[in-house]
């Protein structure tokens, strides 16, 4: 009887251990695409940015 209680216990922090990980691997992945997005998200400001710059520049010139 105690063989059973002490294996039912292992496989249970074991089944605990595989989900922390689990969801380590997904919380990882997450962060990791979002930092992918921030990144575009910053990419796309710059590029609207240099555009607005350029624009003005072009208007000061040409005025």
């Amino acid at each position: 009887m105690r063989l059973l209680i002490c294996a039912a216990l292992a496989l249970g922090l074991t089944a605990c251990g595989a989900e922390t990980a689990t969801t380590a691997a997904t919380v990882a992945t997450l962060k990791a695409q979002e930092a992918e997005q921030a990144e575009k998200t910053m990419d796309r400001a710059q590029s609207n940015l240099n555009e607005a710059m350029l624009k003005a520049e072009q208007r000061r010139t040409t005025d």
